[in-house]
């Protein structure tokens, strides 16, 4: 990993790097087996987003996609880029540009619920059965915490 960490912004209608969001997340999947889409609905929802995008040289290491009322589609780090603070830099994105951030998390993704809960977010309620294959879900907001806010504010500038 070097110490350049490129940002890339593909807004509303500009699919310029969905290949590789793809390829990323079907990495993380087979890994994994976690972010399960089809790739229809992921393509559809990446266009009709904002998706911030960290590349490491021509490497696409992580990226968030992003509706305008704050919810968070996906949130993807590539394994081996884990731990840097990657996924923490994708969320202080979200959250400078949103008043309120809210997700969805598998019930069974242990990883993503921590990571999730590490920088702010808490768990509103569960909601059985919210996937296609059945699977349970957790319903997250990040916290109100104003500090919070300045925390990842100061966290991006850096």
């Amino acid at each position: 990993m070097s110490a350049t960490i490129e940002k890339r912004v593909d807004g509303p209608n500009d699919a310029t790097h969905v290949e590789e969001a793809w390829a990323l997340k079907e990495r993380i999947r087979r890994a994994e087996g976690v972010l399960k889409q089809r790739r229809g609905f992921f393509v559809d929802a990446y266009r009709r987003s904002t998706t911030h995008l960290l590349y490491d040289g021509d490497d696409l290491v992580g990226f968030v996609s992003v509706r305008r009322d704050g919810y968070v589609l996906f949130l993807a780090v590539a394994p081996d880029a884990r731990g840097q603070g990657l996924g923490r830099r994708l969320v202080a994105e979200v959250a400078q540009n949103h008043s309120s951030v809210t997700c969805h998390a598998r019930a069974t993704n242990d990883n993503a619920l921590r990571f999730y809960e590490h920088v702010g977010f808490e768990v509103r309620r569960r909601i059985d059965n919210y996937y296609e294959d059945g699977g349970d879900a957790y319903y997250l907001r990040l916290g109100q915490d104003a500090s919070f806010r300045e925390r990842l504010s100061e966290f991006l500038r850096r």
